[in-house]
């Protein structure tokens, strides 16, 4: 059964920092592209970071050079290191594969990890 969780989410005060995980059980990654999400109530899912098969990393605008994505070479783990978190990073963040060139199927989504920034 494939399972992604995500955890390390907690609440913060703003400026401080935060290292979410992303654990793939009963699958690995492989050749997949691989995102961080996060949603807000009533908005729709934005991507925060991608990072490629070949370990290739993209941002969203908003991420500002505070965040860096990885993942590990087995392919079983994802990482999201935060620095510098401000109030409007407040949101439920989930992990999947990069699902932006819309040709690729995504893992079946786990619960999300909730940060709150508060100031």
């Amino acid at each position: 059964q494939v399972q992604l969780t995500e955890s390390g989410g907690t609440v913060v005060q703003a400026g401080e920092s935060l290292r979410l995980s992303c654990t793939a059980s009963g699958t690995r990654f492989g050749g997949k592209d691989m995102a961080w999400y996060r949603q807000a109530p009533g908005r729709q899912d934005e991507v925060v970071a991608t990072v490629s098969h070949a370990f290739t990393r993209t941002y969203a605008t908003f991420v500002n050079d505070r965040f860096t994505i990885s993942r590990n070479v087995v392919g079983n783990r994802m990482f999201l290191q935060m620095f510098c978190l401000k109030v409007e990073d407040s949101h439920v963040y989930y992990c999947n594969t990069d699902l932006q060139s819309g040709d690729v199927e995504p893992f079946p989504w786990g619960q999300g990890t909730q940060i709150t920034v508060v100031s």
